[in-house]
């Protein structure tokens, strides 16, 4: 059973500026799945379809086995969305904040309150629930913001970006809750993220996505092992043999690729030490001089490199950040 399917899934904006870029991918029911991506690579704009905020340009997309164009109540009564951007009223407590959830969401009567008292002792914020969410830290209003998501008991829960702007130790305490959330409820989880950490921490599959575009989709472990047994990183003193460097060492077998950022080459290779001395002979043989090298086990960053040829970057642009957070604005004033 998939609780998400897309085929083919566009997304043009009036600019021109493509999105989503023909994407098809199941999540399967029960699962945490991630997409994993720079900011501008498409994974906010693809959940705001998902969630039916936003009108796809072509393809289709199902959600709880409802279609995200032609029924879009019956999609939004079975998912919670959690925001990259904090929107609970900072003047209401927290239980006043789930309180107003549970009303927007029509939730019955005779269970607003135990509904929302379990939410609370879930999050770890039953002690905190009577104070004004203006002195809650960073961590606890995202806590108080999924918590919200959940009130409705959805079959799907979408999270954007759910730890950005958070220090390490919130950021690892909001896995936790995510992580409790999951088992507690068995519900299929979506995120997006940036943060190689996190996908490897949470998702059992995820989705690489780099200019509208998926590279791969696999679990983690699978991502990793597919680059074999060691990732070489060698830095090089500037020469014009570089180029002739690397077209010989793709040439040596067990090397799978060869990755070049200014100085720095990066191979992936299924057995690193025997492949390490090859290199270094070939390199004397040219007259280029090595400065550095190191052998690492995969890590997703280097499954990200592999795929897209660049590091994962963080270079969403201003204006790009401005698009989002006013159709979000427009979306709210509507409803």
């Amino acid at each position: 059973m998939y609780s998400i399917q897309t085929k083919d899934l566009k997304k043009i904006y009036t600019s021109g500026t493509v999105a989503v870029d023909g994407i098809s991918f199941d999540v399967e029911e029960g699962e945490i799945f991630g997409f994993l991506g720079p900011n501008g690579a498409g994974k906010s704009t693809t959940m705001m379809i998902l969630t039916t905020l936003l009108k796809p340009s072509g393809g289709q997309a199902f959600v709880a086995g409802f279609d995200v164009s032609t029924q879009q109540k019956n999609v939004r009564a079975n998912i919670g969305y959690v925001q990259q951007d904090i929107t609970i009223d900072e003047y209401l407590t927290g239980r006043e904040n789930l309180l107003l959830q549970a009303r927007l969401n029509h939730i019955p009567k005779d269970q607003i309150k135990p509904r929302i008292n379990d939410l609370l002792d879930l999050v770890e914020l039953d002690d905190k629930a009577d104070d004004a969410a203006i002195t809650y830290s960073g961590g606890m209003r995202k806590r108080l913001e999924i918590a919200g998501g959940l009130l409705h008991r959805p079959k799907v829960l979408f999270l954007d970006e759910p730890t950005v702007g958070l220090d390490i130790q919130t950021r690892q305490k909001i896995w936790e809750y995510i992580k409790k959330i999951h088992n507690e409820y068995k519900m299929t989880i979506f995120l997006t993220t940036h943060y190689m950490e996190e996908a490897d921490r949470l998702c059992s599959k995820v989705g690489i996505i780099d200019h509208g575009k998926i590279q791969t989709i696999d679990s983690p472990s699978s991502l990793k092992s597919k680059l074999g047994g060691g990732i070489i990183t060698i830095t090089i003193e500037n020469s014009p043999a570089k180029e002739e460097l690397v077209s010989k060492t793709k040439q040596i077998e067990f090397v799978r690729d060869v990755t070049i950022s200014d100085e720095k080459l990066t191979i992936f290779s299924s057995k690193g030490t025997e492949v390490a001395p090859m290199i270094f002979s070939l390199a004397s043989n040219l007259g280029v001089s090595i400065k550095t090298v190191s052998i690492t086990q995969p890590s997703l960053d280097d499954v990200f490199l592999s795929f897209t040829g660049h590091d994962l970057r963080d270079d969403t642009t201003q204006k790009s950040y401005n698009r989002r957070k006013e159709y979000r604005l427009k979306q709210r004033m509507k409803t």
